[in-house]
C-alpha cells in the first residue's frame, strides 16, 4: 500500500502535467536536422542503460523516442556511443525520407553532453583508451558517416540538452 508521501508526490506531478496543456506544439522546417541523445548509465534493475532521442527538423519535435538500450555496458561513455548508434537508424531513414521527397540534405548535427563521446565517434577506436578499447566494431559505424560528412556530433552542455527528459527525471521550470 502506498504511503502519504507517494500520494503527495503524484498529486504534484499530476500538477505539472496540467500545467503544460496550454503549451503549443509547433512544426517549422529548416535546413539541416538536429538530433539530441542521450543517455543514462544502468538504470534499470538489470542494470541496462536507457537512450533518450529527439529530432527536430526545424522547430518543433519530428521524432521522440526513449527506450531501454539491449545491452549491458561499462561506463556512461559506453552508453551515449550505443545511445548515438541506436539513433543513427532514424537519421538515415529521415535523410533517406527527405531524398525520395527531393530535399537534399548535407549533413545532420546530433548533440551529446558527453565530450569523450564525441572525440570516440569522430576518431574511433583512435580515441580509445582503456576504459573503451572493449567497444565492438559496429558502435564506429557513425565514425564512417561523420567521415563521409553525412552527420556531425557537436557537444550541448547538458541544461540545454531537449532530451534530458527521456532519461532523467526532471522537476519544475525544467519539467515545463
Amino acid at each position: 500500500m502506498p504511503d502519504a508521501d507517494y500520494y503527495k508526490k503524484l498529486t504534484k506531478v499530476m500538477q505539472y502535467i496540467r500545467g503544460t496543456k496550454e503549451l503549443l506544439l509547433t512544426i517549422e522546417p529548416s535546413e539541416d536536422p538536429k538530433l539530441w541523445v542521450d543517455s543514462l548509465y544502468a538504470v534499470h534493475p538489470n542494470m541496462m542503460s536507457h537512450t533518450g532521442m529527439v529530432m527536430n527538423l526545424g522547430k518543433g519535435a519530428t521524432y521522440t523516442g526513449s527506450t531501454k538500450q539491449k545491452l549491458n555496458t561499462k561506463c556512461s561513455t559506453e552508453a551515449s556511443v550505443v545511445a548515438i548508434d541506436n539513433a543513427m537508424a532514424q537519421v538515415l531513414w529521415t535523410r533517406n525520407f527527405l531524398a525520395a521527397q527531393g530535399e537534399h540534405i548535407t549533413t545532420t548535427t546530433i548533440y551529446q553532453d558527453y565530450k569523450s563521446t564525441i572525440l570516440l565517434t569522430e576518431n574511433g577506436k583512435q580515441s580509445s583508451s582503456w576504459h573503451t578499447r572493449h567497444l565492438n566494431v559496429q558502435y564506429f559505424f557513425v565514425t564512417n558517416k561523420i567521415k563521409k560528412s553525412a552527420v556531425k556530433v557537436a557537444f550541448c552542455p547538458k541544461h540545454d540538452m531537449l532530451v534530458e527528459f527521456f532519461t532523467k527525471p526532471l522537476q519544475g521550470t525544467l519539467f515545463k
